[in-house]
């Protein structure tokens, strides 16, 4: 069951429908009371959302920040070099990763050279992260002149990541291919707290579990950014998550987020940041994290974003040498609304076709006829993912009685002991 805060309405009480707000359990805490009639037909039960108590907002004790502020908006601040943002602004931000692949990677190319000269040098070649990962195991010609483009125009540039993936045959004869972009950019340490990484993908929201605005970018901007190294972006305002309680053993970040964007809708979360906490998220792995943050896209979020903390810095501990500088939330931070879920209540969900937040309950499903499995993608083939399938298997008496497919997301993800 979920309820919520909104800051600063006026009203005391908002119907359910107003936000999209729904909750699979069979009573609710919350009293019924009237609502104004709507044009479209709403479920009888209504969740009471009481605006909280105003308070005098207190200054920020990080640096010269004068006014409290979310964690998105400080990665804002600091990226454009301001004391202070606020939503709705725009800002020139200093990007911290670029990272482009096969199918978007040309076309930024193409405009990067025809805005900036053929002969013209990206910003810091050490800062384009490239990885090849979409249409790479095919004959097909034109994908694979996707990935000579990438290959001509990284040498010629000497871009330091470039994941390249010549023998097309075995995968392990590839030692700098890494796999899917979303999975190896963590796997590979480019993932860093308060850092901003663009990527020209959708799912570059993935990254936000590291505490950093990572968000996708079309091949304008990307070209853009190849140039300059900076991007004009406007500050988002900020939705909180808040999930608590201990997770149950078949519950999956999958799970929380199909919840969360059951409530919201896909277009819940429209050029808003999605900051998640909680004890249940100070409980997740960081592959967990990465499942809760890749999808914010398919809620219409800009970014995902989960506080970094021992979790997250003993991940890194490998995987980056380079410093950086964590932040987080200030206490009097105003958040556009605040949604908190009691995860103990929760059962294991579904999204039906044709649309993420079409949002029903495993069990309502029992009679539903499989005719295929896949399992993988940056939302599903990640190590933890496997592991999850593999005790669904042994709890099945090992049988498989469809056709079932298991693409890890990386090669580190298939060599995983």
């Amino acid at each position: 069951m979920a309820s919520f805060t909104i800051s600063p309405p006026s009203a005391s009480f908002i119907a359910k429908k107003d936000l999209g707000l729904s909750a699979f359990s069979s009573s609710s805490s919350s009293p019924p009371f009237s609502a104004p009639k709507c044009k479209k037909s709403v479920s009888k039960k209504i969740v009471s959302v009481m605006a909280p108590q105003q308070s005098e907002r207190m200054p920020a004790t990080t640096g010269s920040v004068k006014t409290a502020m979310t964690m998105t908006e400080k990665i804002f601040a600091r990226a454009s070099e301001e004391p202070q943002v606020s939503p709705g602004e725009n800002v020139w931000v200093n990007v911290d990763v670029l990272m482009t692949h096969d199918i978007s990677g040309p076309g930024s190319i193409g405009i990067f050279k025809r805005e900036f000269g053929p002969d013209a040098k990206v910003w810091d070649r050490e800062k384009v992260v490239v990885i090849p990962d979409h249409y790479i195991f095919t004959e097909d010609k034109l994908a694979n002149r996707n990935v000579d483009i990438l290959r001509d125009f990284c040498n010629d540039q000497d871009i330091k990541y470039f994941y390249d993936i010549k023998d097309l045959g075995n995968y392990k004869a590839n030692p700098d291919y890494k796999g899917v972009c979303h999975v190896a950019l963590a796997q590979e340490g480019h993932c860093r707290p308060g850092e901003v990484l663009l990527g020209t993908d959708s799912h570059t929201c993935t990254a936000g579990a590291f505490g950093q605005f990572a968000t996708g970018i079309g091949n304008t901007d990307a070209g853009f950014v190849l140039g300059t190294g900076k991007l004009l972006l406007k500050v988002p305002p900020t939705l909180k998550f808040v999930m608590d309680g201990e997770m149950p053993d078949y519950l999956l970040a999958k799970d929380l987020i199909l919840q969360i964007i059951g409530e919201i809708s896909v277009a819940g979360a429209t050029y808003k940041s999605m900051e998640f906490a909680g004890t249940t998220v100070e409980s997740l792995t960081m592959e967990e994290r990465m499942t809760l943050c890749n999808m914010v896209i398919e809620a219409g979020g800009k970014n995902g974003v989960v506080p970094p903390d021992s979790t997250t810095f003993k991940y890194l501990e490998d995987k980056t040498s380079l410093p950086y500088e964590p932040v987080y939330s200030d206490v009097q931070a105003r958040f556009l609304t605040e949604y908190r879920f009691d995860v103990t209540k929760l059962e294991p969900l579904v999204a039906k076709p044709h649309s993420p937040d079409n949002r029903a309950l495993a069990r309502e499903c029992k009679d539903v006829k499989i005719d295929r499995v896949y399992i993988g993608s940056c939302t599903g083939g990640k190590t933890e993912d496997f592991m999850a399938a593999a005790k669904v298997f042994l709890a099945s008496g090992k049988k498989v009685r469809v056709p079932t497919f298991l693409v890890p997301a990386t090669g580190k993800v298939c060599d995983a002991d």
